[in-house]
Order: structure tokens, then C-alpha cells, then sequence
């Protein structure tokens, strides 16, 4: 559990042939695109990667597709969002089988959780597998919100939860972790329009779909906050900050490959019952496109 990571850390969308299927040679392509450009890690299945609309074998296509085509030229972390705790354990051991440096866990409620479960999900799946752990909290997918006192005790009680991403939008969360947990714990911001203030609160990586499409301006963000250039950070902020608030707008998979089209890069549509962008969220984001292209 050495492996510490930080930066941006990036979420490729899955892309999907014609017929509906996985794609997985084009998933290899933008992989590495996304490795060229500089990020510091890769985050397979996530909310960007579809992963609640992929079947159990196109899941695991997916995650050792990615695993693969990283070729551990930076970490990799997979995504893991199952209602039970046998199906994501299982999913973590198969993580764990291809080589994946670490798994995210979102926990999923149809039936509201207790505190106590919530605690035993991870502890099951900390005690099936040797990798570290992300504890991702996005109440807004999951329906399950984990104060940062929870967040506190699981990470006290199950050892290998040792990072942690929040996707609230609420900075104060993150400070309060920080404060309960004594900076014992590294937290992640998973807030896109969030990113200047939560990196600049100490925040140890940035989780987000951004960089499929414009990943310059994310990595000189980081750049500048590791560099202690508050007003440049600012700056390039400033100048991204109207993408990243297009990709709360609508779901991330259906911007990400809308925007790559746009960029010429076949990616499929989301998959149903999501819809590719209306005319009007397409011409609003090639807008967002062109102005950054020009920067």
C-alpha cells in the first residue's frame, strides 16, 4: 500500500461501438491520450466510466482493458459501485488479480444504511484484498452521504482505507476531515468547479473527467498550487472554470463524449436510458471548446 497518489487524477468515459458494445480498443487509445498529456493517475468505472450501466463481463473488460493499457506507467485505481457487499468484493479481488494499484469504493443503498453497515462494507472488503482503499462519498449517485465523522470512524477501523474523495461540493467537509483525522488521511476533491479552493486547502489530488477533454489547464492548476503561485493557479482556474461547470450540468459520460466527438474522437453515446446532448448543451459546449482551444 506504498504507492501514494496525488496530481489529477484522471476518469476516461467507456466508449461504446455502434451496436451498443464496448469498445475496448478505443478505450486503450484514450487511455493513453490521457497518459500523454500528463496526468498522474487513471480512475477506470467511475460515475465518468459508466460503470452502473456495464454488465459484470463488460465491467471487468473495462478494468482489465485499462489496468493494461496503464502498463503501470502511472497508478491506477478502479472503481467500484455494487449495492452488495459479496458483488464488491468480489470486484475488488478481480481488481486486485490484473493489477489495479488501488480500488475506489462508492457504497450504494436501495435500502437506507446504517452507520454500522456502511462501516462492515468496507471492512469486508479491506480484509478480501491487499490494496489500498478510496472512500468516495457522492450522495448525489449513491444516495448514501457519509458525514465526516463516519468518514473518520471507517477510516480509524478498516486500516486500508486510506484515501479519501469527496464529491459534496462542500469544502468545510473536507477541513473537518482533515481536522478529525489529524492529516492521517489524504482527501481527494471530486467537485470539478471545486478545484482551486479544495487543492488549495490541501487537498492531494483532483478527480476528474476533465482531462478527455482539455487536460493542460487542470495539470498547470495543480502545477501552480505545488508551486505555491496562488494567482497563477487562479488564473488557469479562472480560465477552465466554464467547462468544469458544463460537466456538473448534465452527466459526466454524456458531456465527455460529446466533447470528444466534437474533438474527433469517436467515442460512441452514453448508454441508455442516457441521451447524447440536445443541440443547444452541443453548441454551448463547443463554444467551451473553441475558447480553450484559442488559450
Amino acid at each position: 500500500m506504498h504507492i501514494q497518489f496525488q496530481g489529477v487524477i484522471a476518469y476516461p468515459v467507456t466508449p461504446f461501438h455502434a451496436d451498443g458494445s464496448v469498445d475496448a480498443p478505443m478505450l486503450s487509445v484514450l487511455v493513453d491520450r490521457l497518459i500523454t498529456a500528463g496526468v498522474h493517475a487513471i480512475a477506470p468505472l467511475g460515475s465518468t466510466g459508466e460503470s452502473a450501466y456495464l454488465s459484470d463481463q463488460e465491467w471487468k473488460l473495462v478494468a482489465e482493458t485499462s489496468v493494461t493499457a496503464v502498463a503501470k506507467r502511472v497508478p491506477t485505481i478502479v472503481g467500484i459501485a455494487e449495492l452488495t457487499t459479496a458483488g464488491a468484493t468480489e470486484r475488488a479481488r478481480f481488481a486486485e488479480r490484473i493489477g489495479a494499484d488501488a480500488v475506489m469504493v462508492l457504497p450504494v443503498s436501495y435500502w437506507k444504511l446504517t452507520e454500522d453497515e456502511i462501516i462492515a462494507h468496507y471492512a469486508a472488503i479491506g480484509d478480501a484484498v491487499g490494496l489500498p482503499i478510496m472512500l468516495y462519498n457522492n450522495p448525489s449517485t449513491s444516495g448514501i452521504d457519509m458525514s465526516p465523522e463516519l468518514i473518520a470512524r471507517i477510516c480509524s477501523l478498516v486500516p486500508s482505507v486510506t484515501m479519501v474523495k469527496e464529491s459534496t461540493g462542500d469544502l468545510q467537509r473536507m477541513h473537518r476531515l482533515k481536522q478529525l483525522m489529524e492529516g492521517r488521511i489524504r482527501f481527494y476533491n471530486g467537485s470539478n468547479p471545486l478545484a482551486f479552493p479544495a487543492l488549495n486547502a490541501g487537498a492531494a489530488g483532483w478527480c476528474t473527467a476533465a482531462p478527455n477533454l482539455d487536460a493542460r489547464l487542470p495539470l498547470a492548476l495543480y502545477e501552480a498550487i505545488r508551486a505555491g503561485d496562488t494567482q497563477r493557479a487562479r488564473d488557469v482556474f479562472e480560465q477552465q472554470l466554464p467547462l468544469l461547470q458544463f460537466l456538473v450540468k448534465v452527466p459526466l459520460p454524456t458531456a465527455v463524449k460529446a466533447g470528444l466527438r466534437m474533438q474527433g474522437i469517436e467515442a460512441g453515446d452514453p448508454r441508455l436510458p442516457l441521451q447524447p446532448l440536445d443541440g443547444q448543451r452541443k453548441a454551448e459546449l463547443a463554444r467551451i471548446l473553441d475558447t480553450l482551444a484559442r488559450r
